[in-house]
């Protein structure tokens, strides 16, 4: 179907064009003060033509309906025209979703978080029908004193005859006292379940009921010690131990059939590990095993896939494939003969997803013991697998292949093959007439096997999901199944109640979004309708004008609003041409439509248009017409005395506003910024500020353009106080503020003479150059810290005019002595010796500085200092052993290898102060300042990558000393010799962390690194940073010894975590590990 012609028609005229031809019908009703009906179609916009084409609503029409609803097939985010499926998402969730798919589906069990673990092992003990039928029977006394019983009963009930697909197990979980939120050990659930459960049943009167758990899962097992020299047994092999589960090793074993030798083996006891025979009196080789005694009807073998690792105090999983039967025969291995038949069939396997001990999910693979078809149990999700306990089309969702292989007999081994992660079903075939047709499957996350011994024909019948045993019936009160199990009478009733409220839910939500739906599909017939008979087709026909803001609201709304015309009303009750963009020409059909079923108002017919108000308007457009005019003039005349070409100006104004005057459109009317030409000439006395002041910047302006701009101003802010000051060109300035510059100004030459007379004083100390210092002579300490504000001060210049001037000097010397003993509480600087004079070796860094003594009698002068309260300090040579008061500097050896150096090499000056130096002050102070500094916590260092054999010099000195106030930027960047990266540390930051911040930002496996601070290599990686003088600051640089292979920093990620893991809390603090009952009080 061809697009409608409609482009020409509907295409729209430049804006331009549109407003000349609307100024000129102004301008004519201006002049002849009549207005005539073509003219109202024009500025109306009554004559324009329908549009039919546009793909938004266009203002400039009023016949323009498009845009207003989406196409017939299109829709909006929200609103009238949102999807369907999504108005119905808004309503709330269905509750008929959560219908269970057949009667012969189990339900599934809600994970609250990590219950994944309890979920799996309540749908074992659920499918297993003896057990459901034991606890269904127990009295309802006993299942209210014990509230475990109670809400496990509650809890099958629903499993067994609820309508919902999946059940909230949290009633149950939270009688336990369990953590929603923290995974757990399945096997160590079950086993502490049953515990409890055989504790809160023994109480039960009911025979079936009150030894379920033993009669079930139950076993006995002895520990058999036998001396090999009498061949008697030991006193403790005649006592059975109850168990009900079996663990197997599978670490190294392949096979059920191994693991099960394993566990029967015999263990040799000679050498030091030799048994003590009462019988023989002496000790003698034994040997040891574990003897069947008895089986229980259902066998749960429990594979040990966590093995403890002592050195990381952590568990870890075995993910090595592990083969077992469909069919398990343990008749031999019963330490006795027994006339019961000890055939067992596959009834649950436990899987455990993941790689992780203490993570991963877990989930159930459940027979069901009437129809022999399996069920995985997902939490919410049950999948029907068929008679395959991986299913039957082996879907790619359990990763299954089927192989073939022969049958050994039984007692020779089981072959099974494993492929990785994947299951293996092995479809067996006869290998004589003797051997039974048996299924073989292998896993590689199998975590526990439940086995239940075979009473009577072992071939289970196959039936349909109509013959289910979760089907259900109802007859009177009481709810019964087909398998011959009934809900006792309080549950019956508690289900039929959950069973009569979710339908009504259902039903419910069903009629709300029927209603809904209903009214959705009204409204856009309403829409539709009223929107096509919107368009006024000529212009003779009668039209009532309606708000576009409202008719958009109806349009987009489920729930329109009351109809609203106000905001296009003007206040003489009209409709005025200023709002023709925000309306549309509507029929008579539409508009009593909308009317009669919205109320509101008010009516604005094709007749209320506003005279009143098209007289105002052509007023305001031929005064815009001569505004502009006049304003395009005065720029031209603002242009010249900016140019200079103007002198006969009379007026002042800010040179800089007049600038930005002049960047500005030309508008039709003043604007804000109009206002205020001499603000800023004007000073704070209300007269003409001096043009040396700030910002005072001003040119003469001739009168015109000056009245043009103070009318603006003035149009502008009418009750402005200070409205727009005057200032002619006789206008002088300010005698206070032209009196305050000239102080200010002398101040200023004052303070550069001082400037310049310090820095003569002082020269080399100006340009930080380190002065020659002389043995014996009398020399002078400062604080480096003063000595540098006071350099920044006195070369201050320019627009560097902001430096601090330095504080007097008589408290800056007492702040270095001790008020205790009035001595030296800093370091001395140290010296060295080049080309026949002494020198301060660290003249910038040292926190004192050596000045001579007459800097020093310039600086008392200049800054307040008392001559007698200065710290003198001599240079004297180190021929005499140093007393108290002298204390002996380091020699740095930086003269150049000739003979001249060489001969001065080991002079070793000593600096004799006084005050002398406190060691007791300075040692306390040092004690706390090290203290501070072993404690950094989100510091900044340096780490350099280097490339090459060798790091270059500059690498090197960067990384022997640290700047910890210079600013670091957080950005890692490339460098010639390789790459450098900043990194936040803390004080107790291990290097073990750092360079795994290494790896992760530089790529360099943890085992290639070589660190180093300077020439110092850092290798201690169960070390801190503190440990290793590793400050906020300090430059390091790395190596990459590329001798380890690369590989991912996940695997070191995952390591690491499981070898910081806590001890396992396990159950401690449930009621699982409770010794007390679970009686209600």
């Amino acid at each position: 179907m061809s697009r409608p012609t409609t482009r020409n028609k509907n295409k729209r005229r430049k804006p331009v064009d549109d407003a000349d031809a609307t100024s000129e019908i102004f301008r004519k009703i201006h002049t002849t003060g009549k207005v005539t009906d073509d003219d109202i179609n024009q500025l109306y916009m009554i004559c324009k033509p329908v549009c039919q084409g546009c793909r938004v609503n266009t203002k400039d029409n009023p016949n323009c309906f498009c845009g207003l609803i989406p196409p017939p097939n299109g829709s909006r985010k929200n609103g009238l025209w949102q999807k369907m499926s999504e108005i119905i998402q808004a309503l709330g969730p269905d509750p008929s979703k959560d219908l269970r798919a057949s009667a012969s589906s189990p339900a599934g069990l809600t994970n609250l978080g990590a219950t994944c673990y309890a979920n799996s092992i309540l749908q074992c003990l659920y499918m297993n029908k003896l057990f459901r039928e034991g606890l269904f029977c127990v009295e309802e006394g006993v299942l209210k004193q014990h509230a475990v019983l109670d809400q496990l009963a509650r809890l099958f009930a629903q499993l067994h005859a609820s309508k919902m697909a999946f059940i909230d197990p949290a009633p149950f979980i939270k009688t336990l006292e369990l953590d929603n939120g923290v995974q757990q050990d399945s096997h160590e659930f079950l086993t502490l379940l049953l515990s409890l459960l055989e504790r809160c049943l023994s109480h039960s009167k009911v025979s079936k009921a009150r030894t379920i758990v033993q009669d079930l899962f139950r076993g006995s097992v002895s520990h058999v010690t036998t001396c090999s020299k009498c061949g008697k047994d030991s006193e403790a092999s005649l006592k059975m131990e109850d168990f009900y589960e079996l663990e197997l090793n599978v670490k190294g074993l392949k096979t059920l059939d191994e693991s099960l030798n394993e566990y029967l083996s015999i263990e040799e006891l000679d050498g030091d590990n030799q048994y003590f025979c009462e019988s023989c009196s002496m000790r003698v080789n034994a040997t040891r095993s574990i003897k069947l005694r008895s089986l229980p009807d259902v066998l749960n073998l429990q594979l040990k896939r966590y093995v403890f690792l002592p050195k990381t105090t952590a568990k870890k999983k075995i993910s090595s494939a592990f083969a077992f039967p469909g069919e398990l025969n343990m008749h031999g291995r019963l330490s006795e003969t027994s006339q019961v038949d000890l055939a067992y069939d596959l009834s649950a396997v436990l899987i455990h997803k993941g790689s992780a001990a203490n993570s991963g999910h877990y989930i159930a693979h459940i027979k069901d013991e009437n129809t022999g078809q399996w069920w995985e149990f997902d939490d919410e999700h049950v999948s029907n697998l068929g008679y395959h306990p991986f299913g039957e089309g082996l879907s790619t969702s359990t990763k299954a292949t089927r192989t073939e292989s022969v049958y050994t007999p039984c007692g020779e081994g089981m072959d099974a093959s494993a492929n990785g992660n994947h299951f293996e079903t092995i479809q067996l075939q006869h290998a004589g007439p003797s051997m039974n047709h048996v299924d073989i499957f292998s896993s590689t996350d199998a975590y526990m096997l439940m086995y239940t011994r075979r009473h009577g024909n072992k071939d289970v019948k196959r039936v349909s999901g109509s013959d289910g045993p979760t089907n259900m019936k109802i007859e009177g009160d009481a709810f019964f199944l087909q398998d011959g199990i009934s809900l006792p009478s309080h549950l019956s009733e508690e289900i039929k109640n959950l069973n009569a409220s979710y339908v009504v839910a259902c039903e419910e939500f069903k009629l709300k979004k029927d209603r809904e739906l209903d009214h959705i599909t009204t409204r856009r017939q309403e829409v539709r309708s009223v929107l096509s008979e919107a368009p006024v087709q000529s212009v003779e026909e009668p039209f009532y004008w309606i708000s576009t803001d409202w008719l958009r609201l109806w349009a987009d709304n489920v729930n329109p609003p009351v109809l609203d015309n106000t905001p296009i009303q003007c206040s003489h009750g009209k409709v005025p041409v200023s709002k023709v963009g925000c309306m549309k020409r509507l029929s008579t059909v539409s508009w009593i439509k909308l009317f009669s079923k919205y109320d509101g108002g008010p009516r604005l017919a094709k007749d209320d248009h506003c005279i009143d108000c098209l007289m105002d308007m052509a007023h305001t457009v031929v005064c815009a017409d001569s505004y502009r005019d006049r304003r395009t003039l005065m720029r031209e005349i603002a242009e010249n005395v900016l140019a200079g070409k103007c002198l006969d100006g009379n007026y002042y104004v800010s040179k800089p506003w007049l600038q930005q005057w002049l960047k500005r459109k030309n508008l039709d009317k003043p604007s804000e910024a109009d206002s205020g030409p001499t603000s800023s000439i004007r000073c704070q006395h209300g007269h003409l500020r001096p043009e040396q002041a700030p910002g005072a910047k001003r040119l003469l302006i001739p009168e015109n353009l000056w009245l043009f701009l103070y009318g603006d101003s003035i149009t502008v802010k009418p009750d402005d106080p200070l409205g727009c000051p005057t200032f002619p060109s006789d206008c002088e300035d300010c005698p206070e503020c032209s009196n305050e510059l000239s102080e200010v100004a002398c101040s200023e030459d004052s303070k550069r003479a001082v400037k310049l007379k310090q820095r003569q004083n002082h020269e080399k100390l100006a340009i930080g150059k380190s002065i020659p210092l002389s043995l014996n002579c009398k020399y002078y300490l400062v604080p480096s810290s003063w000595l540098s504000k006071w350099r920044n001060y006195i070369t201050a210049s320019g627009k560097n005019t902001t430096s601090v001037e330095p504080e007097i000097l008589d408290g800056i010397i007492n702040s270095l002595k001790c008020e205790k003993h009035l001595r030296l509480v800093e370091r001395l600087p140290k010296v060295f010796y080049k080309r026949g004079s002494y020198f301060q070796k660290g003249f910038i860094t040292d926190r004192l500085t050596i000045i001579t003594e007459n800097d020093w009698k310039c600086f008392c002068e200049e800054w307040g200092g008392l001559e007698e309260k200065g710290i003198s300090a001599v240079i004297e040579e180190n021929n005499l052993a140093g007393s108290c008061e002298e204390i002996s500097t380091s020699v740095d050896q930086l003269a150049p290898n000739n003979e001249a150096n060489n001969e001065n090499d080991l002079r070793q000056p000593v600096i004799r102060t006084f005050p002398e130096i406190c060691e007791e002050c300075i040692g306390e102070r040092e004690s706390c300042e090290l203290m501070q500094k072993l404690n950094y916590s989100d510091g900044d260092i340096c780490v350099y990558l280097v490339r090459g054999k060798e790091a270059p010099k500059s690498i090197l000195e960067a990384s022997e000393t640290s700047e910890p106030d210079r600013r670091i930027s957080k950005r890692s960047r490339r460098t010639n010799n390789g790459n450098l990266v900043n990194f936040k540390v803390s004080a107790s930051t291990s290097v073990y962390q750092l360079k795994m911040m290494i790896w992760e930002s530089l790529g360099v496996v943890k085992e290639n690194q070589i660190l180093h601070k300077g020439s110092r290599i850092i290798d201690k990686e169960c070390a801190t940073l503190a440990d290793m003088n590793i400050f906020p600051g300090d430059k390091l640089w790395v190596k990459d010894s590329e001798i380890h292979e690369d590989r991912d920093i996940a695997d070191e990620l995952s390591e690491q975590k499981m070898n910081v893991q806590s001890i396992e809390e396990g159950f401690r603090g449930t009621l699982l590990t409770a010794n007390i009952s679970s009686q209600v009080v």
